[in-house]
């Protein structure tokens, strides 16, 4: 069987990458061949998945520079039956692409509103005066730039190669360590072959909402997994969309959920939450296994 992996698209984004890289990952461990599927938006990439319409989903979770990305966030936990497989982590170098003869005769600048607050320092040094504007993908304004010569894009050297375009400025992301935190998300538990190993994994990430905004409220299951040990790498609140003021509340825990200090954590967790989702407990495959 051939796996179908939605992404954003179009082709060159950093989504479309990261699906590149766990593809050659696949192959290379587990012999398993698959094909990219793009899609306009993370939500529909997810939804694809939710919809048997794609087997994987390769959605960004968060930037080293920006945070989170508040899509995949507010549409996994819309979405009951997707579960996080596995983590991956790219490098993002990011550049402007333009057929403009220079960078005093670009007016406008399209990206991804993460690239462009990635490169927001630069764009204030060398084109103070341009207007932004934000697009879907960071390469869905590429193929307009031949015909708008006074327009420029923000994307990957990759993205400039596959669309044969012109490179005025490579590396202009404020922070050189600019990383973006990938996960492969399934329907279900899914399959181990989408995965790092059948070894114990080494985090989970959940979300949960809250009874009630009272005093105390999230202290209480804070203090549960620190009670037992358990540390968390990240936490983060969004709104629920019902009510200005309430929240909630994504964590990503550096513990194996089938753990029996997890399974005890969890079990007094739905006592002080409205509503617990499991998101998933998955390996994150660093760098080097990808390249």
């Amino acid at each position: 069987m051939t796996l179908s992996i939605a992404h954003l698209g179009p082709p060159g984004t950093y989504a479309e990458q990261a699906a590149v890289l766990y593809v050659n990952w696949l192959t290379k461990n587990k012999g398993v061949e698959a094909t990219l599927c793009p899609y306009p938006t993370i939500s529909q990439s997810l939804h694809a998945v939710a919809d048997s319409q794609a087997h994987l989903a390769v959605v960004p979770v968060e930037n080293s520079i920006e945070g989170s990305v508040t899509m995949t966030l507010d549409t996994l936990w819309q979405l009951d039956s997707l579960r996080i497989q596995l983590g991956l982590v790219l490098p993002i170098v990011h550049t402007l692409i333009s057929c403009a003869s220079g960078l005093d005769k670009i007016k406008t600048v399209y990206s991804h509103p993460q690239a462009l607050a990635q490169c927001q320092g630069w764009l204030e040094r060398f084109l103070p005066t341009v207007q932004i504007i934000p697009s879907n993908s960071t390469t869905e304004a590429l193929q307009r730039l031949e015909q708008e010569t006074t327009t420029a894009a923000i994307a990957s050297s990759r993205a400039a190669q596959l669309y044969n375009l012109p490179i005025l400025a490579t590396g202009i992301n404020d922070y050189p360590g600019n990383c973006t935190r990938f996960w492969v998300v399934s329907q279900g538990e899914g399959d181990a072959g989408y995965q790092a190993s059948t070894t114990p994994t080494s985090h989970t990430s959940l979300a949960f909402s809250m009874p009630a905004n009272t005093p105390g409220a999230l202290l209480k299951p804070l203090q549960i997994f620190a009670q037992l040990g358990i540390n968390l790498s990240r936490i983060e609140s969004r709104p629920t969309k019902r009510s200005l003021g309430e929240y909630l509340f994504f964590m990503d825990l550096e513990a194996d959920v089938k753990e029996t200090k997890m399974q005890s954590a969890l079990a007094e967790l739905t006592i002080h939450t409205e509503i617990l989702k499991i998101l998933g407990a998955y390996n994150i495959l660093p760098i080097g296994a990808l390249t």
